[in-house]
């Protein structure tokens, strides 16, 4: 059971909700009772969750594609993001939070899981499963009595018979009304509606644990829409690793149309709790799956397509709220902030780090790496290969290890070898991709072109104070030597200690997992293990 049920008492009793405060203590007391720190954290909490009359409730907003710059609290002077900006201002803003993963299914299995996905088997690759072994928080909060459920785009995408499971892991979902999209490309689904109907079936005091997922802005966009909606291409800031094109201009103002579709759902969720009076007994989570579906963007370790906007509010947790914690985080670590907010045991599997003491107290942690991952994204090379690398974050520093840098990092330039039948593959078909591909052998385009396409060394290595965009490798620098070679050491040592089987000798068996996603090439197919 929920909150005081997981420190012994039985839901039902009628001290439940007055015994809240003193369990919840007790719970996160023994949690954390190796030092002073979680002492500190439990009297904190404590002393915020005098007034609450029930255990909080989680909502979980998530966009599908969105990289940390393209948000109004995070510096975008375009992209109107009110919603975000309100949960920044009121909460915490997290100026270093990565995915797992730059990559739809794998990127939502690390959060649903609180590991790794290079601990998740077959869910490591998008289109695949998510094996039902797996502990998820939305699973372990149901059996502990939250009322649970999604809308748009949960878990996914993919198939969850084949890894035991017969419902979406983030839970039941509500997906009734529908409306017409103010643009085309967009879902017709309404996300908030439907979170109102979620409300609405919720049994009384039950607490409640709910996953927005929009499907924007995924593409595909509708060309145009970020003018007509009154805004400048000529004020975009367009990154250095694109062309400085009105063809890219244009096309990053329409996927801010997308972004601020999402938003407004977020902020129409927002209202619905204020009228039922649960907002400031609700944790709220905005954030996004991965970065921006562009070219080096989505589907690459580099911080357009890893660094993800991240904004928690929880007046009932979080101490001196409007603050911007600049600590490295993984979206994993939201699994375990989730169960220890609400005093519910970690399941030892989960390799995330809760959050709770970075919201208790302005002393969290020092949090000074976060790791990232990728391996099939969506079936673009002959035999269903994909793309190994892994990476390690740090304030200063990005390092990169590819896997198998003879292979093609955005996708092979033959279509036939590709499940969806297009050229690189891994980058989504955009306006911005088409230029790049169309003016390869124009002499200002090629930097570009190679930057988006090309393929990779073993090794790369960024200094972001001198190259926020991380567009020149230094990994063979004499003067980078010895930055080299710590954080490669850093990198191996953690994914030794958490068990990646590229790293401790196992067979790593991405390459043969079955794939469920479109085949436009009929004849494509994954090869069977050798």
């Amino acid at each position: 059971m929920v909150g005081p049920s997981a420190c012994g008492n039985k839901r039902g009793d009628s001290v439940y909700f007055r015994e809240y405060t003193m369990n919840l203590t007790l719970c996160l007391d023994r949690r954390f009772a190796a030092g002073f720190n979680g002492l500190l954290i439990c009297l904190t909490i404590a002393a915020n969750v005098t007034f609450a009359e029930s255990v909080p409730n989680i909502l979980f907003c998530i966009s599908d594609d969105q990289s940390y710059a393209h948000a109004g609290a995070n510096g975008d002077r375009i992209v109107q993001t009110p919603a975000f900006d309100r949960i920044a201002r009121e909460g915490i803003r997290f100026s270093h939070a990565f995915c797992d993963a730059p990559s739809c299914g794998p990127s939502r299995s690390a959060i649903l899981t609180g590991q790794h996905i290079w601990r998740l088997e077959e869910a490591g690759n998008i289109h695949s499963t998510l094996p039902k072994k797996f502990s998820t928080y939305t699973e372990i909060l149901r059996e502990s009595g939250y009322f649970v459920g999604f809308t748009g785009k949960g878990w996914g995408p993919g198939r969850l018979a084949p890894g035991g499971r017969t419902g979406n892991p983030a839970g039941r979902e509500f997906a009734t009304f529908s409306r017409k999209p103010p643009i085309r490309g967009m879902s017709n689904k309404d996300y908030a509606r439907n979170f109102e109907e979620f409300l609405a079936n919720r049994p009384v005091d039950q607490p409640f644990c709910f996953w927005l997922g929009t499907h924007e802005p995924h593409r595909g966009y509708q060309k145009g829409a970020g003018v007509a909606s009154g805004k400048d291409p000529r004020q975009v800031v367009v990154p250095p690793y694109l062309p400085d094109h009105d063809v890219v201009r244009n096309d990053i103002l329409d996927y801010y149309v997308e972004i601020e579709h999402f938003d407004q759902m977020v902020g129409r969720a927002l209202v619905l709790l204020e009228k039922n009076g649960e907002i400031d007994n609700t944790i709220v989570v905005v954030t996004s799956d991965h970065g921006m579906p562009f070219p080096r963007a989505k589907a690459s370790l580099y911080d357009a397509g890893t660094r993800v906007p991240l904004a928690v509010r929880w007046p009932v947790g979080i101490k001196s709220p409007g603050r911007v914690y600049d600590g490295l985080v993984n979206l994993s670590d939201l699994a375990p902030t989730f169960l220890q907010a609400v005093g519910l045991k970690v399941p030892e599997m989960m390799t995330g780090q809760s959050l709770i003491d970075v919201m208790a107290t302005p002393r969290g942690q020092a949090r000074t790496a976060a790791y990232i991952a990728m391996e099939r994204h969506d079936g673009c090379r002959l035999g269903g290969k994909g793309y190994p690398c892994r990476a390690i974050r740090t304030p200063d520093y990005l390092y990169v290890v590819n896997h198998a840098p003879d292979r093609w990092p955005s996708g092979d330039p033959d279509a036939s070898v590709c499940a969806r039948g297009i050229p690189f593959g891994e980058v989504d078909s955009s306006p911005t991709k088409q230029l790049l591909m169309a003016n390869a052998d124009d002499q200002a385009m090629r930097r570009f072109h190679e930057l988006a396409f090309a393929k990779r060394p073993g090794e790369e290595l960024y200094d972001l104070a001198k190259d926020p965009g991380q567009v020149v490798n230094l990994a063979a620098e004499p003067d980078y030597a010895d930055v080299r070679t710590r954080l490669a050491k850093e990198l191996q040592q953690h994914l030794v200690k958490t068990a990646d089987p590229r790293a401790i000798g196992l067979e790593a068996a991405w390459d043969f997992y079955p794939y469920y996603g479109f085949r436009k090439n009929k004849n494509w197919k994954v090869d069977s293990k050798p």
